[in-house]
Parts: C-alpha cells; sequence; structure tokens
C-alpha cells in the first residue's frame, strides 16, 4: 500500500518539506527534514493504514509546532 502525507513550508524562495510519513521502502516510516537539508528516517511500528491515520492526525495537530522547529534549524 502507498500513501504520503507531508507538511511543506516555503521557506527561501522553494517548497520545503518538514515532515514526510509514507509507505515507499515497503514499510511504513516518518521522514523528518531540518532547515540544512539533512534528514532521517524513523521506522513506525504499525500497520500501513494504522499509520496513514496516525500521519494526518499528527500533522493536524502538531504542524504549528514542526513548523518552529523547523525554522529554528531544529529537527521537527
Amino acid at each position: 500500500m502507498g500513501f504520503t502525507v507531508q507538511l511543506e513550508v516555503w521557506h527561501d524562495a522553494k517548497w520545503n518539506p518538514i515532515v514526510r510519513y509514507d509507505g515507499s521502502h515497503g514499510f511504513p516510516h516518518k521522514d523528518v527534514f531540518r532547515r540544512n537539508g539533512e534528514s532521517r528516517k524513523e521506522p513506525l511500528k504499525m500497520s500501513f493504514k494504522e499509520a496513514l491515520v496516525f500521519a494526518d492526525k499528527d500533522i493536524r495537530d502538531r504542524w504549528e509546532i514542526y513548523l518552529q522547529r523547523f525554522l529554528r534549524g531544529d529537527w521537527p
């Protein structure tokens, strides 16, 4: 099953990913990005369906926190 739920911000004249949940690579995971372009992958120990529901709720509930951290240069 493929899915993607992503939070992006227009910053420095381009769209930048902040947090992305997806099911590529054969498992559900969360990718987080720093402003300098670094990224890391965090596996999710749940089904694809559970991960999709979790991702949607997490980004809706925490987008402001993720954005503030990203703009400071921290990990979201």
